[in-house]
């Protein structure tokens, strides 16, 4: 199957780098968004978050004509799904943006196209975007019966990690998943003209679980490890020193721990799999109630750190959900700054996020919560609290925190 064309639907955190990487290899890409601000960005040569090399990428590929965007699907050999998938209330996985771009897809095709969902799905989900789209374009098939031209359609799950997607993107292993062998084999040939790790074919089903297991194995020992932290706070032991011992031993290797779990996909993908399997899954929904009770613990801790205090100063140092970046998706940080600044109305806290350049919306209008530099909150604040470690922070000396009450979450100055 000759690929020169491809659409890659929803231009965030996966389908923009997907999609810049595949035109720097003289694809013609067309991305699509529903964001016109994103589409005015990208078609400036200009990228919309922070992610390192991405600029480079996009910007070239814009000047070299092999990508441009636009607000509604266009006709291609292939189309790649990247849209998001949250969960609704009760866990429910929310299908309503992969249907939305099936549906906005369907007018496009004439048949022998090629559709990857590569968004992080549920078991299932590509059968059901196949269904959308048959049942918009109830004139093809999968199988080319009673002589309807053929769609192929897989399932690609991303495996990069923020910060370094460019490099990932090209050197990870990939796992593509067909509902057919032919789209397995046709989606593994599209991924082959930039992926310089081994594409391991499967069916579609297997593939979408694939990654959702992928990210509940780090959930549960992430888990394990912020567990640990509750327990040696009670017992008061160093949680720090304790997993620094405890991983001396040959086949030990615990995890730090932290304020909770966050990103769309640690954060989101167990309860994909608690939701498919309730009875069974439980030991995955115990992982995610322990690292999603863990927000409210440093949460106690801070307020116990204040107690006493008349117009408490708090600097809370971090947004993001990881380290270096400014994605702030299912962020505890996030959680634990905002729920801080209503919990604690006489204290004034202080955000230092220094991938940002202005609060989340839900932040703006709490009138005793701000965004300054790390010097200045330091400076002013009665307690310190690590919420993120990047790299700016492991800057601040002992001598800075003198006086101070330190609540770090992160073991950034261990």
């Amino acid at each position: 199957m000759e690929i020169s064309t491809v659409g890659v639907v929803g231009l965030g955190y996966i389908g923009l780098p997907t999609a810049a990487i595949l035109a720097s290899k003289d694809v013609k890409v067309t991305g699509v968004d529903v964001n016109p601000l994103t589409v005015e960005a990208i078609n400036r040569g200009d990228v919309p978050f922070v992610e390192p090399d991405l600029a480079t990428y996009v910007g070239g590929a814009v000047q070299h004509g092999t990508l441009r965007a636009t607000a509604t699907p266009e006709p291609a050999d292939a189309f790649i799904i990247a849209v998001p998938t949250p969960f609704q209330d009760g866990y429910e996985p929310d299908l309503s943006y992969i249907q939305a771009a099936a549906e906005a897809v369907a007018p496009q095709l004439s048949g022998g196209e090629l559709l990857i969902l590569e968004s992080t799905s549920p078991p299932g989900a590509t059968q059901k975007m196949a269904d959308w789209i048959l049942a918009a374009r109830p004139d093809l098939s999968l199988d080319g019966s009673e002589g309807r031209p053929v769609i192929h359609v897989a399932h690609c799950p991303e495996r990069v990690l923020p910060g370094r997607v460019m490099i990932e993107l090209v050197t990870n292993d990939r796992i593509v998943g067909g509902l057919t062998p032919d789209a397995a084999q046709y989606a593994k040939d599209l991924y082959a003209v930039f992926c310089q790790g081994e594409i391991l074919l499967t069916d579609a089903v297997t593939a979408e679980m694939a990654k959702l297991v992928e990210n509940s194995f780090r959930d549960v020992n992430i888990a394990f490890a912020n567990e640990l932290s509750l327990i040696s706070d009670k017992l008061g032991i160093d949680v720090w020193e304790l997993i620094r011992l405890a991983n001396h031993h040959p086949r030990v290797n615990i995890l730090q721990p932290g304020p909770g779990v966050g990103g769309h996909c640690i954060a989101v993908d167990p309860w994909f799999i608690v939701n498919a399997d309730p009875e069974q899954a439980r030991l995955i929904r115990t992982a995610r109630e322990v690292n999603d009770s863990k927000p409210q613990r440093v949460i106690e801790q801070v307020e116990k750190a204040v107690d006493g205090i008349e117009a408490p100063k708090i600097a809370a140092l971090g947004l993001a959900f990881k380290a270096d970046i400014d994605d702030l998706r299912e962020s505890p940080a996030r959680r634990i700054v905002a729920d801080l600044a209503n919990r604690l109305s006489h204290a004034e806290v202080v955000v230092v996020e220094p991938h940002i350049d202005k609060l989340p919306s839900e932040m703006v209008s709490v009138p005793n919560l701000s965004l300054g530099s790390l010097e200045s909150a330091i400076d002013a604040a009665d307690v310190v609290v690590v919420l993120v470690d990047h790299s700016d922070f492991k800057k601040v000396t002992f001598n800075h925190l003198k006086g101070k009450v330190v609540v770090d979450t992160k073991g950034l100055w261990q």
